[in-house]
């Protein structure tokens, strides 16, 4: 029986290679999206989340508007400079047929854990605040909730936002630390794993040989995000893999290699955002999650490569 997921995303390159895996993917069942600020601003990466389920017949499945700001800090600077003003590479797609549902995202996953307990998996692959404020409306869905895998953090690997956070909780930190006590089934898939799954231009231009409109949008608004890979890392035309390594999680978790402990994260000082692995049990205690610290590369991309060739 497929997974039943709702991806909870701020569409953004990274995420739109993940969203149509998903899609294409016979191992989940995509019950709705949920947009938030992250990549680029809350109107746009919920405009982008329709777009995503329309380009390949799919929107039928809901995409409820989330949160346009953290829960704490005022709102900083956005992942436009990565993703594009845009979130889609600065390509300006047309405008999508559908809306976003009345309801907030917060209340969508509400209404999705009393729906089906204990079937439905969270991926957020942006910052959590949708999910912090969803756990603040009904503590309860801890309990019915069957996994949260997240994309986000770093224990044992530089961050990408400062020198000690990944981007997607240093947008929220205090969102994150609500995500990571509320004692649900946890996974997190940080930069520990995603950077070492590359996505070369050759992998690309087999992707490419794809004549589908999942692969023709990929190509279309990977360039920007290339050019950022290329300033800050120097990887010439290479990318990371982020979003579509928790997807990949989702449908095949062997494909990882998890240890369980105590993750805290940092709201205040110069690591603010951090993702703190707790391995010696120091701290207070708080439910172990699983985090990801290694991963079989080779077969994340191929089974990327599958799907969105398909």
């Amino acid at each position: 029986m497929a997974k039943k997921i709702i991806i909870d995303t701020d569409p953004g390159v990274d995420d739109t290679i993940a969203i149509l895996t998903a899609l294409r993917s016979p191992e989940v069942e995509v019950i709705g999206l949920t947009s938030v600020f992250g990549n680029a601003p809350g109107e746009v990466t919920a405009q982008n989340a329709l777009r995503l389920v329309e380009l390949e017949g799919h929107g039928n499945i809901p995409v409820a508007r989330g949160s346009d700001v953290p829960l704490v800090f005022p709102l900083e600077k956005l992942g436009t400079w990565v993703h594009g003003e845009d979130g889609m590479g600065n390509t300006h797609p047309p405008a999508p047929q559908g809306q976003p549902l009345d309801q907030s995202a917060a209340e969508f996953i509400v209404e999705m854990a009393h729906a089906y307990p204990g079937e439905v998996t969270l991926v957020p692959v942006g910052p959590l605040t949708n999910l912090a404020l969803a756990l603040r409306l009904d503590p309860g869905i801890a309990g019915l909730i069957k996994e949260v895998v997240v994309m986000g953090g770093v224990v044992a690997h530089p961050g990408n936002m400062t020198p000690v956070a990944e981007a997607n909780i240093y947008h929220d930190p205090h969102a994150a630390d609500i995500v990571m006590a509320a004692g649900w089934p946890l996974v997190l898939v940080g930069l520990d794993v995603t950077h070492k799954t590359i996505i070369t231009p050759e992998f690309q231009q087999m992707l490419f040989k794809a004549d589908n409109p999942a692969v023709r949008f990929i190509e279309k608004i990977l360039p920007c995000y290339q050019k950022f890979f290329a300033d800050m890392y120097g990887l010439n035309g290479a990318i990371y893999t982020h979003d579509p390594s928790a997807i990949s999680y989702v449908i095949d978790a062997d494909l990882f290699t998890t240890e369980e402990v105590a993750v805290f994260v940092e709201t205040e000082g110069r690591c603010v955002g951090q993702t703190v692995a707790d391995w010696n049990h120091q701290w207070e205690e708080r439910t172990p999650v699983k985090v990801c610290l290694d991963v079989k590369s080779e077969d994340v991309l191929a089974l990327l490569k599958e799907r969105l060739t398909a």
